[in-house]
């Protein structure tokens, strides 16, 4: 059976060492931990700047490293296996592990604890940071960062903490922009906005709507005329997912709005079909 390249680093020159003895390589490699230093870090089909992009890692996620080569890395996810390739200029040396990760769609870094100080930097729900200390100032609480940078405290949870219902973190996300590769607060996809949202409850799951289709939860009928669908339930056409909000509507990422939309399942199904056909699965994480 021929691995999938998304979560198996193997090529004919170069190949995890993990997979020797399974897949046929020139060379094999251990490879490096490194980690994500930049906010959000695009992992692309190839090492080119005009590539697609195929997922995003955030802020403090752990990628081995198997290649440096012309400013570019050749990397897996160390969370969910996915292979690509990413700026080595976004891959720093792993530090002491993360204390907490940003709960809030999209979030700022400030040079100091003042929310007037600049410049800011972006961050996405997902990153991870590390919190040495807290502050307040005109009655703002602020989480001294690492880095050297505050951040608003109210922002912020402990790492290991899981948000109790997924579905009402992806809800946080209706009107973000949709984003071919997108898994971050700035823009998703219909199956990254699943994967940032099962993140910070505390489910790692794989990352494109295949593989989704087949490895989360159970298959359930959906019973007449879509009756017996509920919230957290998930609807798969090829290529495309949403999620029920509760027995008759669901939020996705659409690529009709290129927003994070809300909408009766009734309407999508009978949208979707001339185009994509019917769903092609029904499932209950």
């Amino acid at each position: 059976m021929t691995l999938d390249r998304r979560l198996n680093a193997y090529r004919s020159d170069l190949a995890d060492a993990r997979l020797n003895g399974r897949v046929e390589a020139e060379r094999f490699v251990e490879g490096d931990i490194g980690e994500i230093s930049s906010p959000v870090a695009d992992l692309k089909s190839a090492p080119r700047h005009d590539a697609g992009v195929d997922h995003q890692l955030l802020l403090g996620d752990r990628v081995r490293v198997f290649e440096r080569a012309e400013g570019w890395a050749w990397v897996q996810s160390e969370r969910d296996g996915y292979v690509g390739y990413m700026a080595d200029a976004d891959i720093g040396s792993p530090g002491p592990a993360p204390t907490h990760v940003v709960a809030v769609p999209r979030s700022f870094a400030y040079p100091t604890d003042d929310l007037k100080s600049a410049p800011a930097v972006p961050l996405s729900m997902g990153c991870a940071v590390r919190v040495t200390g807290h502050t307040e100032r005109r009655g703002t609480g602020y989480a001294a960062l690492s880095t050297g940078s505050s951040m608003i405290a109210s922002h912020l949870r402990p790492i290991g903490e899981g948000a109790d219902d997924w579905v009402s973190v992806a809800e946080l996300f209706e009107g973000t922009p949709y984003l071919w590769g997108g898994t971050s607060g700035f823009g998703v996809d219909c199956s990254g906005l699943i994967h940032l949202a099962m993140r910070m409850a505390g489910r790692a799951v794989l990352r494109d709507t295949d593989m989704q289709e087949r490895s989360l939860g159970d298959v359930i009928d959906p019973g007449h005329n879509l009756g017996g669908l509920r919230r957290g339930d998930l609807v798969f056409w090829k290529g495309h997912v949403a999620i029920m909000t509760d027995a008759a509507n669901a939020i996705h990422a659409s690529g009709q709005t290129m927003l994070v939309t809300r909408e009766p399942i009734a309407e999508a199904v009978a949208r979707i079909m001339p185009q994509y056909g019917k769903p092609t699965a029904f499932r209950r994480p």
